[in-house]
């Protein structure tokens, strides 16, 4: 896994209201400043039940979503992933996924459905967006409208606990890892 560099990337506690993050990824070039601590003050609407720490190393998104941001999120994010071999720096790799199915549409259909918009700052949907929210970011209406789109998501946990035995991760894997990915517990 040579291929994260982590020396130039922060660690978490460096994370601070009032501090600017420089974004220059292969997606977009952008700037943002944190307003809230890291991880504090969410909307009361907004519970999500894992961090994107904790997601990362339970393995989403076959382990290549956010591969070159490492200078903009923490290092702790990439190392405990890393230790946990959740990450796959060269493709996408559907075995890195923790249910080991792919549960996920590609970032033009994200798009096409209007997901992400043409001025949207979080170029690669949700979990960007929630990223940049958990390290302390506020814009009120991005806010609101991925919070909405978070909430009608858990309709899927009410899927999964009505048609599947409590306990058994096999019953509807593709729904658990779309769980996973949108920051719910999969395993109900």
């Amino acid at each position: 896994m040579t291929k994260f560099n982590l020396s130039l990337s922060k660690s978490e506690r460096e994370y601070a209201p009032r501090m600017k993050i420089e974004v220059s990824d292969k997606m977009q070039n952008y700037e943002y400043e944190l307003t809230e601590p890291i991880g504090k003050n969410f909307d009361p609407d907004f519970k999500p039940q894992f961090s994107p720490q904790k997601m990362l190393e339970l393995g989403v998104f076959e382990g290549k979503y956010l591969n070159d941001c490492v200078q903009e999120f923490p290092r702790e994010w990439y190392e405990s992933a890393l230790q946990k071999n959740t990450l796959s720096p060269e493709k996408p790799d559907i075995s890195k996924n923790y249910f080991q199915t792919k549960s996920r549409l590609s970032l033009s259909e994200w798009k096409r459905r209007g997901w992400i918009l043409p001025d949207d700052p979080d170029v690669r949907g949700w979990f960007q967006w929630y990223c940049r929210y958990y390290l302390g970011r506020r814009i009120p209406d991005i806010d609101q409208r991925q919070i909405k789109r978070w909430r009608a998501f858990a309709r899927h946990r009410g899927q999964v606990k009505k048609n599947c035995e409590s306990g058994n991760l096999h019953c509807r894997p593709r729904q658990r890892q779309a769980l996973l990915q949108w920051a719910y517990d999969p395993f109900v």
